[in-house]
């Protein structure tokens, strides 16, 4: 039988990872509900997603899955691109060198 603390530790690893993306995912909503845009999306968005996919992948290491760990890595990488893109994008907008 795994060590309680252990198991208290992973779930609360991926409680927390979990929180994080819907906490993040809600203020994008919460943003364009306010501003009234169908486009458009917050950088925090980005940041947050970079935030919990680190902590979903650190979760599926701690339970030894494999799949999740590939697909949480690949979300990973995906929210740092999405990221680099946004600042780009920013930076193109606001007539800064690229």
């Amino acid at each position: 039988m795994p060590d309680r603390s252990r198991v208290v530790l992973t779930q609360a690893v991926g409680w927390a990872a979990a929180t994080v993306l819907l906490l993040t995912m809600a203020r994008q909503v919460w943003s364009q509900w306010q501003s009234g845009a169908v486009g458009g999306v917050s950088r925090w968005l980005f940041v947050g997603q970079v935030v919990a996919s680190i902590g979903f992948t650190a979760y599926s290491v701690l339970v030894g899955d494999a799949v999740f760990v590939f697909t949480n890595t690949l979300l990973t990488i995906n929210a740092i691109a999405g990221l680099c893109i946004d600042r780009r994008n920013r930076r193109l907008q606001s007539g800064a060198p690229a």
